[in-house]
């Protein structure tokens, strides 16, 4: 089967909507493509009062459902990453192919504490000041002194996002793990990170190729977390040769 003829999934990170993808998918007009919103992001309400990486999981199955296809490319940023891995783990007949960007399968605990702390913050003071840490996390300094329209479009986005959604998120990134489970992804994988991401991204990457099996790596230079947004044509080239290996 060409990889162009099964459906390619992007799953958007923490405090971003499906719209974070939009500079990608113009460049897959060859691809049906399906982005979406999760749960507490966006327009996508909240499901329950206190979310689980397999919840999101079903969603995800549910709408590719209901949208007619039984069998996808999953692309995961962050957040995202994490439920291609859960996805890929649980369901080897769903997902074809698997890119998992600046992600981790779980996180050292000074960064567990982190998301506890951001959970609070977003619920007590707002998206606001969890802004600018974010952005420098983010993007790299020429893209923030460019003020590039990524950056315009992700400020509006995660200042619009409901403080809930993102605490909530934040409390299932502080305890999820699953590193255990690496060795049984089936599906080919891909994993790309930016080469100035933070640490635990960085340092994800030989964890993920050493323990799932054939999997291979990419970085992109110069990059931070979203290196994939900020450099659309870097990341397609090497989404392309992925898909047609």
């Amino acid at each position: 089967m060409k990889a162009e003829s099964v459906p390619l999934v992007f799953l958007h990170a923490l405090g971003a909507d499906g719209t974070c993808w939009d500079e990608i998918v113009t460049r897959l007009p060859d691809f049906t493509v399906i982005t979406m919103d999760l749960p507490g992001h966006g327009k996508r309400p909240l499901t329950s009062s206190a979310l689980s990486l397999q919840e999101i999981s079903d969603l995800v199955i549910h709408q590719v459902h209901l949208m007619g296809f039984d069998r996808v490319h999953v692309a995961g940023m962050s957040l995202g990453g994490l439920i291609a891995q859960d996805l890929a783990e649980r369901e080897p007949n769903f997902v074809d192919h698997v890119v998992l960007i600046d992600t981790v399968p779980t996180y050292p605990e000074f960064v567990r504490q982190q998301w506890r702390e951001r959970a609070e913050i977003a619920r007590t003071r707002g998206m606001a000041d969890l802004l600018e840490p974010t952005l420098a996390t983010w993007f790299t300094a020429d893209a923030l002194a460019a003020q590039i329209p990524t950056i315009t479009r992700f400020t509006e986005v995660f200042l619009s996002t409901n403080p809930e959604g993102y605490a909530q998120t934040c409390e299932l990134l502080a305890e999820v793990d699953i590193e255990a489970h690496l060795p049984t992804i089936a599906a080919p994988t891909l994993i790309v990170c930016g080469q100035d991401d933070l640490p635990p991204f960085i340092n994800a990457v030989p964890t993920f190729t050493s323990q799932i099996p054939g999997s291979r790596s990419s970085w992109i230079d110069p990059g931070r977390h979203a290196a994939a947004l900020e450099s659309p044509d870097a990341f397609v080239s090497l989404l392309r040769d992925f898909l047609s290996s």
